[in-house]
């Protein structure tokens, strides 16, 4: 007979996502994992996998949470500018908060620490960049359909340009004490939606 779980696994992977977040994949042990998560390794290799599949499903578990809230946001109806202009000044506000600066993205610290070498890790960052920028380019194109944006301006180029100024905010932010260098940032980027 199979022995049940003693241990909730959703619980268990929210855990190890903010552990992961926090840490990073690499300064994160097993036994890191074994401590925060308070199962036993053998649980966490039953449960998950090993601990790259752990860090994986971690990343998908943020994504699942994070994602509803961008098409939230970008999706309402009215204006669409004013949602675009707020998603970006909440990208700022949060880089350079006390917690943004400790924990950063999970996926934006996935894509400096592991998508040069991890096709796997690669692709779920890859898959969130095109979610979100689909979201500013649907967002930006019914602002031109609305007449807030001008017809001058390419929306596909700007949600790649936003999309990297969103990515950078997050790095800058996680590095720098100077909570201007991404707020004038992000006002800068903004002007050219004018």
């Amino acid at each position: 007979m199979a022995r049940t779980k003693e241990f909730d696994p959703d619980a268990a992977l929210q855990s190890a996502l903010e552990l992961f977040w926090r840490r990073g994949y690499e300064a994160t042990s097993v036994t890191d994992l074994v401590d925060h998560l308070g199962i036993g390794r053998a649980s966490i290799y039953a449960t998950f996998g090993s601990k790259h599949e752990l860090y994986l499903k971690a990343l998908d578990r943020y994504a699942e949470m994070r994602d509803p809230l961008l098409m939230s946001e970008l999706s309402q109806p009215g204006p669409a500018l004013p949602a675009v202009r707020a998603l970006v000044r909440r990208f700022a506000a949060e880089a350079a908060s006390p917690e943004g600066r400790l924990n950063g993205c999970f996926v934006t610290n996935t894509a400096a620490e592991l998508a040069p070498h991890d096709p796997a890790a690669a692709r779920r960052v890859e898959i969130s960049w095109e979610h979100i920028e689909t979201l500013l380019h649907s967002a930006l194109v019914r602002a031109q359909a609305q007449g807030e944006l001008p017809e001058s301006r390419d929306p596909r180029a700007l949600a790649h340009m936003l999309l990297v100024l969103l990515q950078g905010v997050r790095v800058v932010g996680k590095a720098s004490d100077d909570p201007a260098r991404v707020r004038d940032a992000a006002e800068q980027a903004l002007s050219l939606l004018d």
